[in-house]
């Protein structure tokens, strides 16, 4: 597996070579499909060129600097120097444990983004990878660190996954809205019993495996990639149809009691298979049946 990243992590007196690889593909926040910008006419890629409104010319690389906008039109300048001057050491090569944690103490919304950690070439060095992981997976625990990446300080949870062992890069406490708000206006709202209990039947019904393959895909890409081929092809894409939007239902008991009848359907065979054969096979059935 290629790493983009190698170092160690630091567990006590216990250096564990590992090396970074990247557990999503760069497409993974995008469409695998990127355009560019075309003049129409000509269908030649567009510029982009750096202006100045007030001396009305393009501006080279060399006139420009960083600013940070304190006020509107105001700005302090930023030399690139100054940033450099607080970036972190990018020659360090450990990712230091701060402390462990209960793994589902986290909230997924801290991720950012995720590595597998590699273990190292030689046998004889992947037992402290091995034992760690099996420490934590025994525990349920996850490691807390922090390391530097590209200049750039990075917080991080290690947990075990698999056999292996996983990174996950995280948010800063400060960069992630809190839900106070949501939390208020859904303390205002009561429900009942009953509700509840129905609620709990679809849900039971709607039980099933975690399939990535088969659950994780997407409609949006197959249908992009349709509509380039047919384009490519010289052919007139064909365009979905657009979703019959159904009328809200107002009443949320019988919206439930309608949602649990329909699951069960859906869930017992022998209602599927009774609702899949055709009228005039009933009716022959119902004639051969004697009195």
């Amino acid at each position: 597996m290629r790493t983009t990243w190698n170092g160690s992590i630091s567990f006590g007196l216990v250096n564990i070579p590992i090396g970074l690889a990247p557990a999503t593909k760069p497409a993974a926040r995008q469409s695998d499909v990127s355009f560019r910008l075309l003049h129409r006419e000509c269908k030649t890629p567009i510029k982009q060129k750096r202006w100045c409104p007030v001396h009305d010319r393009e501006v080279g690389p060399d006139e420009i600097v960083k600013g940070w906008e304190v006020s509107k039109g105001e700005f302090v300048v930023v030399e690139e120097a100054d940033l450099e001057a607080l970036e972190r050491d990018s020659t360090s090569r450990a990712i230091d444990i701060t402390g462990f944690i209960p793994e589902d103490a986290v909230d997924p919304v801290y991720f950012d983004r995720t590595y597998f950690l590699v273990p190292a070439a030689a046998i004889a060095t992947r037992r402290p990878y091995v034992l760690l992981q099996h420490a934590m997976h025994e525990t349920g625990m996850a490691a807390l660190g922090r390391f530097v990446l590209a200049g750039k300080e990075k917080l991080c949870l290690i947990r075990a996954r698999g056999d292996g062992l996983a990174l996950e890069t995280m948010y800063l406490a400060e960069d992630v809205y809190s839900q106070a708000e949501i939390d208020e206006a859904v303390a205002e709202a009561e429900v009942k019993d009953a509700e509840v209990t129905l609620a709990r039947q679809i849900i039971d019904s709607m039980v099933t495996e975690f399939r990535p393959a088969e659950q994780l895909t997407s409609d949006y890409r197959d249908e992009l990639r349709a509509l380039l081929e047919a384009k490519l092809e010289g052919q007139e894409p064909v365009r979905p149809s657009e979703p019959v939007e159904e009328l809200p239902t107002i009443d949320l008991m019988e919206a439930l009691r309608r949602s649990v009848e329909e699951a069960q359907k859906r869930r017992d065979p022998a209602s599927r298979a009774k609702a899949g054969k055709p009228a005039t096979a009933r009716r022959r059935t119902a004639k051969a049946k004697p009195a």
